[in-house]
């Protein structure tokens, strides 16, 4: 496959993945701030949310002080900023129209019609008029409906790959970030069986579609050490970091070229250290510390990737 394709589907991929993952955690924190709590309270979680996620500096440039209403339009519906939902929409469908002989009709038309009825929510109506609480389940049933699409019709060729190296490559990326906005209650030390904030991380398991299923496999109080192991070393957890590691070691494996073989060792190592991790361990030397690590391990394997198979940056 031509690095200029594999490049468009892998980014195609990472942009409705993440789309997705924006629109999750706002749709958590706008249910919960319908809910009878603090201002600060919730100021302080979409704070925590937004530093994690690297949006902190450029709300910062537009607003002087965190306001709900203001977070929301502003990663949700910001033309200007990269990494809200309407820009990611945009980028998908740029990247999927560049590469349309390889999508499958039924994949080219959904993302297609997705971004226009997305552009058309908007423009046509100001920032104020949008329900976000509508438009962000919108952006999710999209999402679920591409991933179909995509495993319904595409042929498990190098182009399905790649949208799936894409797609687990973001979805561990935005599990790690979200489990570091919540890192005060990860710390070594900490007492596993203290409750945290039911608000907190009720937010960060619904922004996971972690909340029921937590329910369903610890029938108990929500504690951090839990929360950590359902969304690091589960691997029956589709959002877990264990998953996404194992579904980007498998796509790797089915692509590679002459020169991926160090990038698919450290991929199987990235699978492996946490396929045989205990929760004792990571609780011993930190979860914080542990995630740092991850993030950066990650970020590696993405240059990585991109080194071995997609457009350099200066031809892209």
């Amino acid at each position: 496959m031509l690095s200029r394709t594999a490049d468009h589907m892998y980014w195609m991929s990472r942009y409705i993945e993440r789309a997705e993952s924006v629109a999750r955690l706002v749709d958590a924190h706008y249910r919960m701030s319908l809910l009878p709590h603090t201002p600060q309270t919730l100021a302080d979680s979409l704070g925590e949310t937004m530093k994690a996620l690297h949006m902190d500096e450029a709300y910062k440039q537009k607003h002087s002080s965190i306001e709900p209403r203001a977070v929301f339009e502003f990663i949700t519906l910001d033309r200007d900023f990269t990494g809200s939902i309407y820009s990611c929409l945009r980028c998908a469908r740029e990247n999927a129209r560049a590469v349309r002989g390889s999508l499958t009709s039924e994949l080219w038309e959904t993302l297609n019609s997705t971004w226009l009825d997305a552009r058309s929510q908007i423009v046509r109506r100001s920032a104020a008029q949008i329900d976000i609480g509508q438009f962000v389940e919108w952006v999710k049933e999209r999402s679920h409906l591409t991933r179909g699409v995509t495993i319904g019709t595409m042929m498990r060729d190098e182009a399905f790959h790649f949208t799936r190296i894409g797609t687990f490559l973001e979805r561990a990326d935005s599990t790690a970030r979200i489990l570091t906005a919540h890192q005060g209650d990860l710390v070594p030390g900490a007492d596993a069986g203290v409750v945290p904030d039911p608000f907190q991380w009720s937010v960060l398991l619904r922004a996971l579609s972690a909340f029921e299923v937590y329910r369903r496999v610890y029938r108990d109080v929500i504690t951090p050490s839990r929360v950590a192991q359902l969304l690091i070393l589960r691997d029956d957890m589709p959002r877990s970091l264990l998953r996404c590691c194992k579904e980007v070691y498998i796509n790797l494996k089915a692509v590679a070229n002459e020169q991926s073989a160090e990038t698919e060792r450290r991929a199987g190592e990235m699978h492996a250290m946490l396929h045989f991790a205990r929760m004792e361990e990571l609780n011993a030397g930190g979860l914080p510390q542990f995630l740092e690590q991850f993030l950066a391990k990650l970020d590696d394997l993405g240059h990585r990737i991109a080194s071995d198979f997609l457009v350099p940056p200066a031809e892209a």
